[in-house]
C-alpha cells in the first residue's frame, strides 16, 4: 500500500506548503496540527486538494521515529486504498442518530473484516461513540481504532476537522480499506495484573465516571490499603497503579483523574456498577514493547504504515523514565509509523486509557 507523509513549519501557509510538498493525486488525507493551527491548516488542504477526503485532529505527534508538537503533519492515502469519511456532530446528546451514516459510509468501500479498519478522532463522549460504531460495525466484524482530543489550551473547546472544517463536539472518521493486504489492530497495555483480590463496584455515577464504592467501602480507601499509600497520593500514582477493569478474560485500564471528599474517585473511563476491578502494576515496558513488535512482524509481511494513538500518561511515564525516544525509534522500525498522542484511546467496542492502540496495514 503506498502512503505518503510529509511535515511542515513556520506559518500555516508554508507549513502546508512543506508538508505536501510532492503529494499528489491522494484519494484522502489524515492530518495532524497544533490546535491553534487546525481550523487555517483545514481549509488550506480542501482548498488545494479538493477532490479529496480529508479528517484531521491535534496534538503532540510521533512520525518515523521523531517526537513533534509544532509542526503539521500530512499522511496521504492513494488508489490502492477504499476510503470514506464522516462526522458525527452533538456527539454529546446522541451520536446513535448517525447508524444509517455509518453503515453508508462502510458500504462504501465494501469493509471486509481482514482489510478494512475505521479510524476515529473524537472530542469527547466515548463510551457512546464506541457504542454507536460497535452497533454497526460488529455485525461484520471490522476492527476500530481511535483517539480522544488532548493538547487543548486552556479555555479553549476541543475540536477535529473534516473536509476542510472544524467541529466541536464532533467525531472524525474513516474506513480504510487496503487493496494490497491485511490490515490488522492491536491493543498494548504495560500494566500487569498481580493481585489476587478482585473488588466490585458497589456504588457508581457513571455520569459523572465515579467510582464512589468499591466492596461498599470508600473506594479510595481500598485503593489506599492495598497499594499502601495515602489518599491524597492516589492521582499521583496514577502512571504506576492504575485501575483495569475486567470484561470477560480481558482487562482494560481506567485512569483515576480526580479525588473527591468521602474517597469517591472519578476517573477518565466509566465504570458501571458491579465491574469487577483490579488494581494493576507497571511491567517491564520494555520487554512489552519488544513482544508487541515481534507479534506485529509475525502477523504482518511487508509493512507499509502502522497508524497509532498513544495516551498522555504513557506519553508522560515514558518521558518520566527518559524512554520517550526509544520508543519512537523501536516504533518506526516497523514501517512508516504516524502516531498522536489522545486523551484516551479506542479500540473495537471499548474505550480505554494508559494503552496504546495502532492499525497496521501490510
Amino acid at each position: 500500500m503506498k502512503t505518503f507523509i510529509g511535515m511542515g513549519h513556520g506559518n500555516d501557509i508554508e507549513a502546508v506548503r512543506q508538508a505536501t510538498k510532492g503529494l499528489t493525486d491522494p484519494k484522502m488525507i489524515l492530518f495532524m496540527a497544533p490546535y491553534d493551527n487546525v481550523k487555517s491548516v483545514a481549509k488550506l488542504i480542501n482548498e488545494i486538494y479538493p477532490d479529496a477526503q480529508s479528517i484531521g485532529t491535534i496534538g503532540t505527534k510521533f512520525v518515523n521515529g521523531k517526537i513533534d508538537d509544532k509542526s503539521i503533519m500530512v499522511l496521504g492515502f492513494f488508489d490502492d486504498t477504499k476510503a470514506s469519511c464522516g462526522v458525527i456532530t452533538e456527539i454529546s446528546k446522541c451520536p446513535v442518530l448517525s447508524v444509517a451514516q455509518i453503515n453508508k459510509k462502510m458500504a462504501q468501500v465494501e469493509a471486509k473484516q481482514d482489510d478494512t479498519v475505521c479510524i476515529e478522532y473524537c472530542t469527547g463522549s466515548e463510551e457512546m461513540l464506541v457504542t454507536t460504531f460497535n452497533s454497526c460495525l460488529g455485525k461484520k466484524k471490522i476492527p476500530l481504532i481511535g483517539g480522544t482530543v488532548f493538547g487543548v489550551p486552556d479555555g479553549k473547546n476541543a475540536v477535529v476537522a473534516y473536509n476542510g472544517r472544524v467541529y466541536e463536539d464532533a467525531c472524525v472518521y474513516a474506513f480504510v480499506k487496503n487493496l494490497t493486504g491485511k490490515v490488522r489492530v492491536y491493543k498494548e497495555n504495560i500494566y500487569e495484573n498481580n493481585s489476587e483480590k478482585a473488588h466490585f463496584a458497589t456504588k457508581v455515577d457513571v455520569s459523572r465516571k465515579a467510582l464512589i464504592e468499591l466492596d461498599g467501602k470508600p473506594a479510595a480507601s481500598v485503593y489506599s490499603n492495598e497499594i499502601g499509600i495515602p489518599d491524597n497520593k492516589i492521582i499521583d500514582n496514577v502512571l504506576i497503579n492504575p485501575m483495569g477493569r475486567v470484561v470477560g478474560d480481558k482487562v482494560f485500564i481506567s485512569s483515576m483523574m480526580k479525588l473527591e471528599k468521602d474517597g469517591v474517585l472519578v476517573n477518565y473511563k466509566r465504570i458501571n456498577k458491579n465491574d469487577c476491578i483490579y488494581f494493576l502494576s507497571l511491567g517491564d515496558y520494555d520487554e512489552i514493547e519488544r513482544n508487541t513488535r515481534e507479534q506485529i512482524k509475525h502477523d504482518m509481511g511487508k509493512i507499509s504504515l502502522v497508524l497509532s494513538v498513544d495516551c498522555i500518561y504513557r506519553y508522560l511515564l515514558y518521558n518520566d523514565k527518559n524512554y520517550i525516544s526509544t520508543y519512537a525509534k523501536d516504533m518506526a522500525e516497523l514501517g512508516a509509523h504516524v502516531g498522536v498522542v489522545g486523551g484516551g484511546e479506542q479500540y473495537n467496542n471499548q474505550h480505554v486509557n494508559q494503552t496504546m492502540v495502532c492499525a497496521v496495514f501490510e
